[in-house]
């Protein structure tokens, strides 16, 4: 592991020297969807975060388990800690039994993941699968006395946890009287001893669907409790790195420290990494402010916004949408707008453009360029940043306008040179940035083989000096979105 990878701790707020608890192995947790409605594009940031640095450590020769989970029970109306569970509340309005709902939103949102190209996980576990094991967390916190019952519901005590262990709020940075004077009035508030304490089990009431018996009541575990259960049982206690969005560092993330330290007397993970959301007009983009776009949205390129105004000029390909989100720094917010996306569509589709012109470049010179030779590294040195890719995007670019230069006959590069920029290509847009080139396929094959035909009989006339067929074939491949180059070298062609 000769590579030095500078990780942004949440819980130091600083770069930090990543060093695996095993060597060669590392355990990362990232919470994943809750499933009781379409993905949309603040779904599609972490997914797309951790996948860059699932496949970059994997790239480094770690063996990596990556496990993102499935909520589909346990996360309460509102993001609280009371109220009706969101998958039993969907299932009520649309007259589905609840694990209906979940299967039906889970098989959309992988669906929605492959098209982004999105790796699976190690492991997947469901939050449903492990109520045994968040039972006995909960049972274990109790015996710690940093929890108790109540009218059958089990709370966690945050005021003793606090007094004893100092640690609530060293993520967040929040104070508890900060936390009491956010506190809304809620259901069940009573039942506390302090408002800021949360749920670990709730109580079913009479018309809940989703309940399981437990020592206390018949009811559902927390919120919280399933990430702390489902991380240790997978990656051990404590494990590597864990993941999430921004608005999950309090309270969700917050709690699990809590629950883990009660439970183990330890801190779940050692690095703390939260990407930054999505914004539309400065304003974040969710479910709950009802100004969201779903992904599959984007791929149809139909949406109004609640006036009945289509918020999208066209559609946008999963790969568009991909390399729009890389395009920031995963800890930077990104602002959603046509025009960023589109500018996002054109970037890659130079970038793809250059890719295409690299095998039918001419070695013409037997000296190493030397903006080639230190390419490799300076994209190294990005990704070794924080998982820079902006900046690997921008050596990119660097790299596609060598390719251009040379392919206009404006530099020689030798074969090593065209060799190298493959290669890089190869390693940092489609294996570590996880880019692939959407008209790939049999289709891509025809389609390509179709077009030398055509350019090929455009040669002939232009040979022939017949320069209405010549003109003939350009204009009208123009007409439909296909530009012609002529080069020294022939004609080439681009979407």
């Amino acid at each position: 592991m000769e590579q030095q990878l500078l990780i942004y701790n949440t819980l130091s707020r600083q770069k930090e020297l990543f060093r695996p608890l095993t060597e060669g192995r590392v355990g990362m947790y990232v919470c994943g969807p809750t499933v009781y409605g379409d993905g949309h594009l603040g779904h599609a940031r972490p997914a797309i975060t951790f996948d860059v640095v699932f496949r970059y450590l994997t790239h480094l020769g770690y063996k990596v388990r990556y496990v993102r989970n499935i909520t589909d029970v346990g996360h309460l109306e509102h993001d609280a800690d009371e109220g009706e569970d969101k998958i039993a509340k969907k299932a009520r309005l649309e007259q589905l039994e609840p694990m209906e709902v979940a299967q039906y939103y889970t098989n959309r949102y992988h669906a929605a993941m492959e098209r982004l190209n999105v790796l699976p996980p190690s492991i997947e576990p469901h939050a449903s699968g492990h109520i045994i094991e968040q039972i006995a967390l909960v049972q274990q916190i109790l015996d710690a006395g940093f929890a108790y019952v109540s009218n059958g519901s089990v709370y966690f005590d945050v005021r003793k946890y606090q007094e004893e262990t100092h640690k609530y709020g060293q993520l967040s940075g929040r104070v508890i009287e900060e936390m009491l004077a956010t506190t809304r009035e809620l259901d069940g508030q009573e039942e506390k001893r302090f408002p800021g304490d949360f749920a670990l089990w709730k109580k079913a009431a009479p018309e809940h669907i989703m309940r399981w018996p437990s020592p206390w009541s018949d009811g559902f575990p927390g919120w919280h409790a399933e990430c702390t259960a489902m991380g240790a049982k997978y990656l051990g206690s404590p494990f590597d790195i864990h993941g999430g969005g921004m608005d999950l560092v309090f309270p969700h993330h917050e709690s699990e420290i809590a629950q883990c330290v009660a439970s183990t007397g330890h801190a779940p993970c050692r690095y703390w990494m939260h990407n930054n959301m999505i914004t539309i007009n400065g304003q974040k983009m969710g479910k709950s402010l009802g100004n969201f776009i779903t992904l599959d949205e984007f791929f149809t390129g139909s949406h109004k916004d609640k006036d009945g105004k289509e918020m999208l000029e066209q559609a946008y390909s999963p790969m568009t949408i991909r390399f729009f989100i890389l395009q920031a720094h995963y800890r930077s917010t990104v602002d959603f707008s046509n025009e960023a996306l589109q500018a996002s569509e054109k970037g890659f589709a130079k970038l793809m453009e250059a890719y295409k012109k690299v095998e039918k470049l001419k070695v013409e010179s037997a000296d190493a360029n030397k903006d080639v030779s230190t390419l490799r590294n300076r994209c190294y040195e990005a990704m070794n940043d924080d998982f820079n890719t902006p900046i690997v995007i921008s050596h990119l670019f660097e790299a596609a306008k060598i390719i251009n230069g040379a392919a206009d006959g404006h530099l020689k590069l030798s074969q090593a040179d065209i060799d190298e920029l493959k290669s890089v290509f190869d390693t940092f847009l489609f294996d570590i940035l996880g880019m692939r080139n959407e008209t790939s396929g049999d289709n891509s094959a025809l389609l390509d083989g179709l077009m030398h035909v055509i350019l090929d009989i455009r040669a002939t006339a232009k040979a022939n000096k017949d320069w209405t067929t010549s003109d003939h074939i350009r204009d009208s491949l123009n007409a439909l979105g296909i530009t012609v180059k002529d080069g020294k070298d022939g004609a080439t062609y681009s979407f």
